[in-house]
């Protein structure tokens, strides 16, 4: 049994307290549901996008795809590197739809787009997912801190999910954001520096490399083999099981693009987190496992020692007392900073698709007391959930059958019902209930996925289910339609990918968008008025190629506070005062938090 010292143990604890205060103190900036739920729609791309790191690597990561690393090599980063083929489908489709359309959540986009139905199966589904996504993190932390100090799994499981039910009560999507903006810059950190001290412990990265055998270093593992790791299987269930469920279904994510100011920032960051944060957390999460390989080929570590515990084995070796504290004290932070993300997802579903339906037309403090009591019982959801991935054999196999099992049904209804105007009301629901009872008969009778596994064994069947997930739904979804009639244009109108335009004058009140041209940004000094809106200068105006009636982004001119002090408002007719002043109400100012003696940034939205 491994153990930290007290340095360690010190360190992990004053972590959890400034996490816990640092998240904590963001709250004094939520003042309403739609701050709690999406942190008012204000943040820059790249905060967004270190947030989502944060997020996209949890406390199962760096166990599971240690362990993985360990096991098959340099292949193991590429279940992290499948996100690009996605791209076109999210940036250019998925994301300005739900954005423009204002939906608080993808049930209630279900709604617009099908039927009250269908809202509901969606929102069963996407809590069994994400309550089941919590209760996997949990359990991953409980291992962890079990190998290193001997703590009970489900004590540290109930300990961390307080901390992070306590933050998420108080601040909701901006402590989280927040909070994962500082978690996401120790993971990196953490992987790094792994790395190097490994390096350095085996005695570089010539002995290191040499140390492997060929097979270890090859990109990929074999098409089909072995059964447990194989390419095929890892595409099916991580490019289309988990990356598609990451960025499409997975409310924590889609609330987290629906927090900046516009699409293009939520381009700029979904690009960033594709092309650079997912190479670098790949490295981050995967080098313990190849340096655990080096060190067992070298006889520095037993060859019995166990895969699941390689990277608490490698980080106690290579590291002095405080830096394994701050390593282990990372391994927190990516658990934290995952089931934040989720608490509020669960937070946003059971107050935007239940409460407010249960309790229509009550004042928004109402629900927002419910998005903070729904925070807590998420959490306690989650706790309650981890004896049952107690159960399964690993990590890995608990996370990839999980994932492989659930995501399915939900994908398939949210792709074509964005991106075919002909999938019908009929077809949706039938996709989300007769696809998830034949992912739960595949369960049962594994012997079903034999037509699709590509020659895989039996034991690869929890990747390839999500393959069989994949056909059986699409099947589900385009043979219901073909027998039932479609929506008319009308109805859809700005709900799929070829109505964008009909979403952006939803999302302006109905004027025509003017995105066409960005313009310039301009600066000036706030002063208040009593207007409903923002007015500035002519000359402003023509800079930013504005007219009355487009939605403007006031900010704070500190681009490192990330949006955080901001506010968006419709452009009123120009003033013929000072160029440098931007005329804005009291109450538009304190609701951004801006000051009228600090500098200010304008830029058009829409």
């Amino acid at each position: 049994m491994l153990r930290g010292t007290t340095i360690d143990i010190v360190i992990i604890v004053v972590y959890f307290f400034a996490i816990l205060a640092f998240g904590t103190w963001f709250g004094r900036y939520v003042k309403t549901t739609r701050d709690f739920f999406f942190g008012g729609q204000r943040f820059s791309w790249w905060l967004i996008a270190f947030s989502c790191v944060a997020t996209l690597v949890g406390s199962y990561s760096f166990i599971k795809y240690s362990a993985a690393g360990y096991r098959y090599g340099i292949s193991s980063t590429m279940t992290y590197l499948n996100d690009w083929f996605i791209a076109p489908l999210f940036v250019l489709g998925w994301l300005p739809i739900i954005y423009f359309s204002r939906v608080t959540s993808i049930p209630e986009y279900f709604e617009k787009r099908f039927d009250r139905k269908t809202r509901i199966a969606g929102v069963f589904v996407l809590l069994v997912y994400l309550t089941g996504y919590i209760g996997i993190n949990l359990y991953t932390i409980g291992v962890a801190f079990n190998s290193m100090m001997g703590w009970d799994i489900m004590t540290t499981a109930v300990v961390i999910s307080i901390i992070c039910a306590i933050y998420m009560h108080a601040g909701g999507q901006t402590s989280v954001i927040m909070t994962d903006l500082a978690q996401s810059v120790v993971l990196l950190i953490t992987g790094v520096v792994i790395f190097v001290l490994g390096i350095s412990y085996i005695g570089g990265l010539d002995t290191f490399w040499s140390s492997l055998s060929p097979s270890f270093k090859l990109p990929f593992s074999g098409f089909r083999t072995p059964p447990e790791f194989n390419s095929v299987g890892i595409f099916w269930q991580d490019a289309f099981g988990s990356s598609i469920a990451f960025y499409f279904m997975n409310q924590g994510v889609l609330m987290r693009f629906m927090s900046v100011k516009s699409p293009r920032e939520g381009k700029k960051a979904f690009f960033m987190v594709v092309l650079l944060f997912m190479p670098l957390a790949a490295l981050a999460v995967s080098n313990a496992g190849w340096l655990g390989r080096s060190m067992v080929n070298l006889g520095i570590i037993p060859a019995s020692v166990n895969p699941n515990h390689i990277f608490v084995e490698v980080a106690n070796r290579i590291a002095v007392p405080g830096v394994f504290g701050f390593i282990m004290a990372a391994l927190t932070a990516a658990l934290m900073s995952t089931v934040d993300t989720l608490i509020n997802a669960v937070s946003a579903i059971s107050v935007n698709d239940v409460v407010r339906n249960i309790a229509p037309g009550r004042d928004d403090s109402y629900y927002l007391k419910w998005a903070r009591i729904t925070a807590i019982l998420a959490a306690v959801v989650g706790v309650v959930l981890v004896p049952l991935f107690m159960s399964f054999k690993s990590i890995y196999v608990a996370h990839g059958t999980f994932i492989a099992a659930v995501t399915p049904p939900m994908i398939i209804t949210i792709i074509l019902g964005a991106f075919w105007k002909r999938f019908t009301t009929t077809a949706a629901f039938s996709t989300l209930i007769a696809g998830s009872i034949m992912m739960v008969i595949s369960i049962a009778w594994p012997s079903i996925i034999s037509p699709f596994d590509h020659g895989v064994a039996l034991e690869g069947y929890k990747y390839i289910r999500a393959f069989y997930g994949f056909i059986v739904c699409s099947a589900i979804g385009v043979g219901v339609s073909f027998m039932t009639a479609p929506r008319s244009a009308n109805e859809l109108s700005g709900l799929v990918i070829d109505s964008i335009e009909d979403a952006k004058r939803y999302f302006k009140g109905g004027a025509e968008p003017n995105d066409r041209e960005p313009g310039k940004k301009v600066s000036g000094v706030i002063q208040l008025e009593n207007i409903d809106g923002l007015r500035l200068s002519a000359r402003a105006m023509d800079r930013l190629k504005a007219g009355e009636g487009d939605i403007l982004y006031i900010s704070d001119a500190r681009w490192w506070l990330g949006g955080i002090f901001s506010a968006r408002l419709h452009a009123l007719k120009p003033h013929d005062l000072d160029d440098s002043l931007v005329l804005i109400s009291r109450e538009n100012a304190s609701e951004g938090n801006l000051r009228p003696e600090r500098p200010v940034r304008v830029e058009k939205i829409l």
